[in-house]
Formats: structure tokens, sequence, C-alpha cells
């Protein structure tokens, strides 16, 4: 067995799994980045797979595995900066292991995430989440539970895979209503609940009915929503809501929007951007000031307190003739 497949094996059973205790998207998401790594490797190199050693992958062929993300499988910059985090992963492993290649690891080490632009995030009005909230048709089991679902996930803000991972256990309607996930990073949270969405929900329980540890919104067969499933129907109430509230058609509604849509109505009431980043689940605060750049109304306002300076507007008026004559042209 070559040092390389070695190294690659005990990253993910030693590593992963029984050091960080990492979660399995996590794990996904690395062997899908080095397996695409491995196979640009050993179509570069003319070497099997299972032939690779460290030293094949050194700075100039990770350079040109990121380039060939970027341009042959046409992956987003922040793909790209994803792909190289895993790669940094397994090479910062590699350096207790290898103490032989620090130098080439260092050199990889240093490969720098690219910078990318950022776009504002895309959010809904009031009148869009009344238009898409009124979409799904509660005469039927389906509707009522995706009515159910959606205004959970506008009011909470919690992600798709939070959303669709609920159990009835983690919904908590006595005092004190809440309920309560495990995000990101294994975080525990809890999110309170307004009265209307409780109403939505002991409704939906009622008729929900089955075990503590059952799925809250599952599928006909009984199972999870997976998350295609969530935005093919999130796409489907948009489409329908658009027919009645035309700004929707400019906007891409996902899972993630009614996560910032949730973030901005708190914002909006005034909530500070540290209660915010708690209630979404942020690791780092820093996050969240994205909603303040997206917020145009809590700038005007800021704008609505600040002192003008004391100017009049005017122009340039020559005072020669000669002058006059030339700016006139």
């Amino acid at each position: 067995m070559s040092t390389l497949a070695s190294t690659l094996q005990t990253f993910f059973t030693d590593r992963l799994a029984r050091q960080r205790h990492a979660s399995p998207e996590t794990v996904a998401a690395y062997r899908d980045a080095l397996r695409l790594l491995v196979c640009f490797a050993s179509q570069q190199l003319h070497k099997q797979p299972s032939q690779l050693d460290v030293a094949d992958l050194d700075a100039a062929l990770i350079a040109g595995f990121l380039n060939h993300l970027e341009h042959a499988r046409r992956n987003s910059v922040r793909t790209r900066n994803a792909r190289l985090a895993a790669v940094h992963s397994l090479f910062r492993y590699a350096a207790l292991r290898h103490p032989e290649h620090a130098e080439l690891i260092q050199r990889v080490l240093a490969i720098p995430p690219k910078r990318f632009d950022r776009t504002l995030i895309s959010f809904l009005s009031r009148k869009e989440i009344d238009a898409l909230l009124a979409c799904p048709d509660r005469s039927t089991w389906t509707g009522r539970r995706d009515h159910a679902l959606l205004l959970l996930g506008v009011q909470t803000g919690l992600r798709a895979s939070e959303l669709t991972g609920l159990t009835r256990a983690d919904l908590h309607l006595g005092t004190g209503p809440h309920v309560s996930c495990r995000g990101k990073g294994r975080k525990e949270r809890i999110t309170p609940l307004t009265k209307q969405t409780v109403a939505t929900l002991r409704v939906w329980l009622q008729e929900r009915a089955g075990g503590t540890a059952d799925p809250l919104f599952p599928s006909h067969q009984g199972q999870p929503l997976s998350r295609d499933a969530l935005e093919r129907r999130l796409a489907k109430y948009a489409t329908a809501a658009a027919l009645g509230c035309p700004s929707l058609r400019a906007k891409r509604i996902s899972a993630h929007v009614l996560r910032h849509t949730a973030a901005m109505q708190l914002l909006h009431a005034g909530i500070d951007t540290s209660v915010i980043a708690l209630w979404l689940g942020h690791e780092n605060v820093e996050t969240t000031q994205i909603y303040l750049h997206a917020d145009l109304s809590l700038k005007e306002r800021a704008l609505a307190r600040t002192q003008p300076p004391t100017t009049r507007p005017g122009r340039f008026r020559p005072s020669d003739s000669l002058l006059a004559f030339l700016e006139s042209l």
C-alpha cells in the first residue's frame, strides 16, 4: 500500500471519525473532494490511484487541480475553496505522519483560498411571506403539513437540514413554547415560537399523531422529507405565489431564503446582531453582519439621524468671456 493510500484511510478513520467525530455531511464532503483530487492526480501522472504517493501531490499539482475545478468542472469559487479546505485538512494530518515531506506540505498549506464577490442576500417582505404561506392547499394533508413547515421555517430561521430532521420530541408547545434542534457543528439550540406558530403546530400535531421519535414533517411513506423534496415543494409554492405577488418573480426562493427572512424580521424589530447570531446558530457573530449590509431601510434610518453638510448646490460660472465661450462648446 502506498504512502498516500494509507494516509488517506487513516485520515478518515482516525482523524475524522475518532478524533474529530465529524458529522456524516462533513465526511461526505471531504470524501468527494479528495476523490476528485486522487482521480485528477491519477490522470495527470498516469498512475493508478493506489500507487500515488504524498510526494506526487505537490503545490503545482494542487494548483492545477483547483484550476481544473473552476474551468473544466465549472465549479464556483465557493466550491473551489471548500475543496481546498478538505485538501488542507488532509495535509495538516499528513504533516504529523510524514515529517520527511514537511517542505512540500507547507507549500500546499500556503495555497490561499480565492476571493470572490459577495452578493446581497435575498429575503422576503411581509407581503411576500403572506403570499407564500397562502399557497399550500390546507384542505389536503400535504398542504397542511407544508403550511406548518413553511410557517415554522419563516419564524425560526432553521436550516433546511434542521427543519427536515425535526421529530415530534423536538417540539415543546407548553409553557415557554420552543423548538429544539442540533444544528451545524453539533450545536444544540432552542428557538422560541410565536402564538400563531404554536396554534398551527398544535393542530398539525393532533393530525400527525405517531411516536415522539417520528419525523415532525414526514413524507407519505412516513420518512423524513429530503432536502430535494423540500426545495421542490418550496419552488412550486413560490411559482404559485408569484401570480398574486409579482415581486416574487425576481427572486429565487429556497429554504435558505426563509432563514434570511427570519433574520431580517428580527433585525427590523431592533434585535441586536449578537442575539440574531445566537438565534440562527452562527458560530461567528461576523457572519450575521451580512444582514446589516442587505437592510437598506436600516441605512436610511441611520442617514435620517445624521446632520447633512451645510452646502449649497451650484455650478461653475466663468468670469471671462473667452472662458464662457469655451465652456459653452
